[in-house]
């Protein structure tokens, strides 16, 4: 159900911060147009006066008028002929001429000259860059009656690709985004009179980099709406962080007694058995035989004892106090595997201890010793389906210390198992189906107590061929 839950929230928490960036994002780019839109050039009613000004008995550029009209009026007859006689001729020598046109006005162009002039005598302090266009040509072989030589609209295949534009011919400048927000002037001029021509044409100017001087100007827009997100985010984190760890209290709390169960079963169950043997009347007869019984009886008290004093601690698993003392581990697992067995009399377990460690004496907490080994061992019984199981303990010894394995004939696990095995209330529920009970904290405190101890633990595991737990204790 956690996993779930948290899996959900977590969906839950993805789409939401998607939601919110996008909301933020197309805030963001509306707030970018917005400000872009209105964001004005102060400068560009001057150069606005300026340009009128140099062109007031002009066309295009200061000079431009007379370049015109050398290739106009030039080729007006023929032009007129063609006209009249012949449409394909006029237009192709229409774009020719128009090709010429453009071509010498780009030679002569002189709004460089021009706007330094303005910037100069006005002390503007921008830099700026501009696009001259030509957006139409039209003649007039009798008054008031235009026939078209260049409109931006059509189609030029006699005219120089690279200085068309979607705006019109692209007579000087390296002004990118044409717009009306950046026109600095824009004229049709015509003239009633027979034998005459017609123009459309405009200055651009706007600052160099407009984008990102916007984009400066947008920069504490940007870094708020940075800022708040993050700040949802980590807000987020922590409260989804403290909502896990609730939640993993709340459940330890109510699994309490569980958890209980799952510690107190193994000593129980060896008091319950010792305690029926001893009420045997061939035992009672023989005072020899209940001795060995009542120190069964007397170490798994002590272990409940001291359980009882520990179980708020193994369930916070903070951190695990140790009170070390030298013990022989053969000793040791030869009680914990006695009084393991008189917990499974009447099964078919069996357990073998093999001591190959010579030298076997180390420093540890016995309680926790055996809570690694009592831990193992129920996982190795509760995880196998074979008639016959076997827990084999092995001790062995190199120069680096000691170690002791316990390998099983169980179900054995996944690589994927593997991983999770030692985290807290992790449980193999697909091969478990709900037969085994528990809350998945054995293994886990088999990991927290061989940490305490400085010790490593490794395990070597396959499906169907059971699993083997490596523990390394160095001298």
């Amino acid at each position: 159900m956690l996993k779930f839950t948290t899996t959900a929230h977590k969906i839950i928490a993805i789409v939401s911060l998607l939601v919110l960036s996008s909301v933020q994002f197309f805030l963001l780019y509306n707030t970018y147009e917005l400000k872009n839109d209105h964001y004005y050039l102060s400068e560009i009613e001057i150069i606005k006066t300026g340009y009128y000004a140099s062109i007031r008995n002009d066309k295009i550029m200061p000079g431009g008028q007379k370049i015109v009209d050398r290739f106009v009026y030039g080729n007006m007859p023929e032009l007129e002929r063609l006209h009249r006689a012949d449409t394909a001729g006029f237009r192709q020598l229409k774009q020719r001429v128009c090709d010429s046109i453009f071509e010498a006005l780009r030679k002569a162009n002189n709004i460089d000259s021009l706007l330094n002039s303005i910037i100069k005598k006005n002390g503007l302090n921008r830099r700026l860059e501009y696009a001259l266009l030509v957006s139409s040509i039209d003649i007039a072989f009798e008054s008031n009656r235009y026939v078209n030589l260049y409109n931006k609209q059509e189609t030029n295949d006699h005219i120089d690709k690279a200085i068309q534009t979607p705006s019109g011919i692209l007579i000087g400048g390296t002004l990118q985004d044409i717009s009306p927000r950046n026109q600095a002037g824009f004229l049709s001029v015509s003239s009633p009179a027979d034998h005459t021509y017609g123009a459309s044409f405009g200055l651009h100017v706007d600052i160099l980099n407009r984008r990102l001087t916007v984009l400066r100007l947008m920069m504490p827009t940007f870094l708020l709406s940075l800022l708040s997100i993050l700040s949802v985010v980590l807000i987020f984190f922590i409260t989804f962080r403290n909502w896990l760890r609730q939640k993993k209290l709340s459940e330890m709390k109510s699994d309490f007694i569980n958890s209980i169960t799952h510690e107190f079963h193994t000593p129980l169950a060896a008091i319950i058995v010792a305690n029926k043997t001893m009420q045997n009347e061939k035992i009672i007869s023989n005072k020899e035989s209940i001795l060995p019984l009542t120190e069964v009886v007397q170490r798994q008290s002590e272990r409940l004892r001291v359980l009882i004093s520990q179980v708020l601690e193994i369930t916070t698993m903070n951190k695990i106090p140790l009170q070390k003392e030298e013990h022989s581990i053969h000793h040791l697992l030869e009680e914990i595997l006695l009084d393991y067995r008189l917990k499974l009399s009447g099964t078919n377990a069996h357990f073998n201890l093999h001591k190959h460690a010579a030298h076997d004496k180390v420093p540890l907490d016995k309680f926790w010793f055996t809570t690694i080994f009592l831990n193992i061992f129920d996982n190795a019984i509760k995880y196998n389906n074979r008639e016959e199981k076997e827990i084999t303990v092995t001790t062995m010894e190199d120069r680096k210390g000691v170690t002791i394995t316990v390998k099983d004939n169980g179900i054995g696990m996944t690589p994927e198992i593997r991983k999770h095995v030692f985290e807290k209330f992790y449980r193999n529920m697909k091969n478990n189906h709900g037969q085994v009970k528990g809350l998945g904290l054995g293994l886990f405190y088999v990991k927290q107590a061989v940490d305490a101890h400085g010790w490593k633990i490794e395990l070597d595991s396959k499906e169907e061929e059971g699993s083997e737990f490596i523990i390394s204790i160095p001298f």
